[in-house]
C-alpha cells in the first residue's frame, strides 16, 4: 500500500522540478557516459562502464521513487487549517521554561523540514508535542535528551 504524502504548493513544485531535472539532464548525461565507456572496448573489464551502469541504476531508482511520491502527493490547503491551534504550517513562538530562551519554528511536512531555516517536521517529537495546543498553553515534550517544558507564546501562518 502506498502512503499519501503531504506537501505545500512550493514543496510539491520543488519535487516536480527535481524529477524534470533528473529526466532531462541527468538521464542523458549518464547515457552518454555509458556510450563513451562502450566505445573503449571489452566491457567485461571496463570499470568506467560498470560505474556508469551503477550510476544509471541509482538514478532510475531515484526517478521511480519521485514518481511514486508525486503520484501519492496531496497539497495542504492552508485555508482549511485552524489558526487558533497549532497545526501543520503553523509558525510557533515558544519559550523554554527552564532556560527562558525563545525560539520560533514552522511546522512543515516531513520532506520540507530544514532546522537551519527553523522548519521542523510534523513528525518530530517537538512538533508532535505542540500539535493542537494554543497560545498560553504549557506543554512537556519528551525528546531524546529528556523532557522539555515549553510555553506557547504565539501562533501565526
Amino acid at each position: 500500500m502506498t502512503e499519501v504524502k503531504y506537501f505545500t504548493e512550493k514543496g510539491l513544485q520543488k519535487l516536480k522540478e527535481e524529477l524534470d531535472r533528473l529526466k532531462s539532464v541527468e538521464r542523458p548525461a549518464i547515457s552518454q557516459l555509458i556510450a563513451d565507456a562502450r566505445e573503449k572496448g571489452d566491457l567485461t573489464e571496463n570499470a568506467e562502464y560498470d560505474a556508469a551502469k551503477n550510476e544509471q541504476a541509482m538514478l532510475e531508482l531515484r526517478i521511480s521513487k519521485l514518481e511514486e511520491t508525486l503520484s501519492n502527493a496531496r497539497v495542504i490547503d492552508e485555508k482549511q487549517l485552524d489558526n487558533k491551534k497549532i497545526a501543520i504550517l503553523s509558525k510557533v513562538k515558544l519559550k523554554n521554561i527552564k532556560t527562558g530562551s525563545e525560539m520560533t519554528y514552522t511546522i512543515v511536512p516531513e520532506n520540507e523540514a530544514d532546522i537551519k531555516a527553523g522548519k521542523i517536521s510534523v513528525n518530530s517529537p517537538i512538533a508532535r508535542g505542540l500539535l493542537g495546543k494554543k497560545p498560553g498553553d504549557i506543554t512537556e515534550i519528551k525528546v531524546p535528551a529528556g523532557i522539555l517544558s515549553f510555553e506557547i507564546l504565539d501562533i501565526s501562518r
